[in-house]
């Protein structure tokens, strides 16, 4: 999960929009003094990882979404979806990781529950379930697609074959524009388009993203996968007919702090307080702070404007077609990968 810059991407070029809803390491501009004295993240991943922290998370994450995967969500809001996936995270132990993403159809990416959403799942809709599950910071990030129209279980079936083609290739120096091409391979091969801006990326301490990427296409810009470093790898695919990338919708309703400067708004601050203490650095949705607040709305877009939060928007494949994804968090090792969220 997670975003970049949204302009197109071809083959040739490093693809740049990652499902990452949080801040980009790789910016030095990010590390302000306001943050510097409660810094949870070591850009050099030189900090010693948890690996059992990521294992314990990727269990949690796998169990929800495989339950999640065999459920039938037609006629369910979308906040009710939201709502019982958090839920079943949080009672098995662990913190979500950013808000259940429940994005229908010709939505790609990013769409989460407003505070009071009536949006329903049709009967046939194509949903993406994009789900993380986080234990002392370290994260799971997984998704699986789901549809009762038997008409798209193709296009279902050749993002979870890209996902195992992808899982089967991962270790230790494997070059990630390799992976890339495997993806692009398979889902070519099963008559489907990849979407070419969006990726997988690398993960860290409390952070989505951690300034590597995981392409879905064969890309010039390439680096290799590190041993105990993690990832996610999710290809995201549409039809032959699409346009194969997606653009900017006009909602936002996911949303990361990127800024603890003080706005001299007394009732704002404390929001901002209350955000950075209960989620960090990761991303949330409104609808979670209104256990403390009635009247979120305003506050929220003030902190918007003074650039103390980012709001990310949704993104839509660009021709209008129905998008597929799936989605594993996976430490590569020597000859291997440990796939934290893989189903037991």
């Amino acid at each position: 999960m997670g975003l970049a810059g949204l302009e197109p991407a071809t083959p040739g070029t490093q693809n740049q929009n990652h499902t990452m809803l949080d801040y980009n390491p790789s910016d030095t501009s990010f590390c302000i003094p306001q943050l510097k004295d409660r810094f949870l993240f070591d850009l050099s991943h030189a900090q010693s990882v948890s690996i059992e922290d990521y294992k314990a998370a990727g269990k949690i994450a796998a169990t929800v979404r495989e339950e999640a995967r065999n459920t039938d969500h037609d006629g369910k809001t979308v906040l009710e979806v939201c709502e019982h996936i958090e839920s079943s995270i949080i009672k098995m132990g662990a913190k979500c990781a950013f808000p259940v993403n429940v994005s229908i159809n010709e939505t790609a990416a990013h769409y989460t529950a407003e505070p009071d959403d009536e949006t329903i799942i049709g009967e046939g809709d194509l949903v993406k379930l994009d789900m993380g599950a986080q234990i002392n910071g370290y994260i799971a990030d997984t998704a699986v697609t789901v549809c009762t129209d038997p008409r798209h279980i193709a296009l279902l079936d050749a993002a979870e074959n890209a996902l195992k083609t992808a899982m089967s290739m991962v270790a230790e120096d494997v070059k990630s524009k390799d992976v890339g091409r495997a993806i692009e391979k398979s889902i070519k091969n099963a008559g489907f388009k990849p979407i070419a801006n969006l990726s997988g990326h690398s993960l860290d301490k409390y952070t989505i993203h951690a300034g590597r990427t995981i392409p879905n296409m064969w890309s010039i810009g390439s680096f290799s996968l590190e041993k105990d470093v993690a990832y996610a790898c999710e290809p995201f695919l549409t039809y032959a007919d699409g346009m194969g990338y997606v653009k900017e919708g006009k909602i936002k309703n996911i949303y990361a702090i990127s800024n603890r400067k003080k706005t001299k708004d007394a009732d704002a601050d404390r929001m901002l307080e209350y955000i950075w203490d209960n989620y960090n650095m990761l991303p949330f949705a409104e609808r979670w702070l209104r256990k403390e607040w009635d009247k979120t709305g305003d506050l929220l877009q003030f902190l918007v404007k003074k650039k103390c939060v980012r709001a990310y928007p949704v993104l839509i494949e660009a021709n209008g077609k129905k998008v597929a994804q799936a989605e594993h968090t996976f430490i590569p090792q020597t000859g291997s990968a440990i796939v934290t969220t893989m189903a037991l």
